[in-house]
């Protein structure tokens, strides 16, 4: 079996695909612009040599950024999930994906300047919700849900609270 990946996500954007391929690759490490491919110039219309699509790399995987126009916009119904390996790689994170227009939304949840919608996630809290001990998995939930961006030492201060 091929580790290659075959499924890459597509993107779409109104006439911003080329900024934010430039300025995820830019957040993420092990990243890069593949491929600009822009409208051909017999293209009728105002279209001709403006960008249709970016091809990249974001943290070893492949997307594609799309100029496909106004009439589709980003929403909560998909987001892209980084795993963190420490409040420092949290901070990180979130503090470029909410800069320059950026917002917070709730429970380590974010919509960057585009729209997209980002879950920034410590490796902590998946591990501290699957405790065997329910009681510990609940406190740390309701800890969770009462955060914007997520707090590990928090996280873990709830899990370990007397019952």
């Amino acid at each position: 079996m091929s580790n290659q990946q075959i499924i890459a996500p597509c993107l779409w954007f109104d006439g911003r695909a080329e900024e934010a391929a430039t300025f995820y690759t830019s957040v993420f490490p092990d990243s890069r612009i593949e491929h600009v491919m822009r409208w051909p110039s017999e293209t009728p219309g105002a279209n001709a040599g403006k960008v249709l699509l970016v091809a990249f790399t974001l943290a070893g995987q492949r997307y594609q950024a799309l100029n496909g126009g106004p009439h589709d916009e980003f929403n909560d119904a998909i987001s892209l999930s980084v795993r963190c390996q420490d409040q420092a790689e949290v901070d990180r994170y979130w503090d470029a994906l909410t800069a320059d227009g950026g917002r917070p939304v709730q429970c380590g949840w974010l919509k960057d300047r585009f729209g997209v919608s980002w879950q920034i996630v410590p490796d902590a809290l998946p591990t501290l919700l699957m405790d065997q001990d329910q009681a510990r998995a609940q406190r740390v939930m309701t800890a969770m849900m009462q955060m914007v961006k997520l707090d590990v030492a928090q996280l873990e201060q709830a899990a370990r609270a007397a019952a």
